[in-house]
């Protein structure tokens, strides 16, 4: 496995200056808004990465809820960690498209609010990860559980309510040029090998620190007697 990390890592470089290719030169100027919307190409991404990342989360969370397992727990703070990442590329890239094209950098309508509150319960889920202790992991399970239960809100929220945003380019009434589609869906393949890169990376990391912990706690418990003597 250590091996195809560099191999993967390459291979995503490449994919990613491709994508990066294809936005910004190869996709067709919309008609309307002009190059401003090519910054859809990583705005939409980045959505879709992260929430993926949170149902991964929200897997995870359930798993460990059921079985204690400590690989369920690393997986769960691993794919919050790098959700809410792709979450505030997301809520970045959207107020700097919606300033040109809107006449504001940011309003209080459906989906951009439901998106920051989503971005606060996994703010607040890994500020718990990070300053509580005892019960620690099982209830950041639960507030991940609830976080990635608001995820569908989010997309459907365009659906259900009268907001300024866009409606969806796919299953939802909106429509696309093939090429942009094709563009979309690239960049998308993109993010999602460099989220799993980063994934990955943290996991191993994060691992190796409990393992260090543990030892750590161990050889205290060892010398807790050694001393008392």
């Amino acid at each position: 496995m250590r091996r195809a990390f560099p191999i993967l890592g390459i291979l995503t470089a490449v994919l990613l200056s491709y994508a990066l290719y294809l936005a910004l030169v190869w996709a067709p100027t919309e008609q309307t808004m002009g190059d401003v919307q090519r910054i859809f190409y990583y705005h939409v991404p980045s959505a879709w990465t992260a929430f993926l990342l949170f149902f991964t989360n929200f897997a995870a969370s359930v798993v460990y809820l059921v079985r204690r397992r400590t690989a369920a727990d690393i997986v769960a703070v691993v794919s919050a960690e790098v959700g809410l990442v792709f979450l505030t590329v997301n809520l970045v890239t959207g107020p700097i498209w919606a300033r040109p094209v809107w006449g504001i950098w940011w309003t209080w309508d459906w989906r951009l609010t439901s998106t920051l509150v989503v971005w606060l319960i996994y703010v607040s889920y890994l500020l718990l990860r990070r300053f509580a202790s005892g019960q620690t992991p099982v209830l950041a399970a639960a507030l991940g559980i609830f976080g990635a239960l608001c995820v569908p809100f989010v997309y459907f929220s365009i659906w259900f309510f009268r907001t300024q945003h866009p409606q969806p380019v796919m299953g939802g009434g909106g429509s696309i040029d093939p090429r942009m589609l094709h563009v979309l869906l690239i960049n998308w393949l993109a993010f999602l090998c460099f989220g799993f890169l980063v994934c990955w990376s943290r996991y191993r990391l994060e691992k190796i620190k409990r393992e260090v912990e543990e030892a750590q706690a161990l050889e205290s418990l060892m010398e807790a007697p050694r001393s008392g003597r």
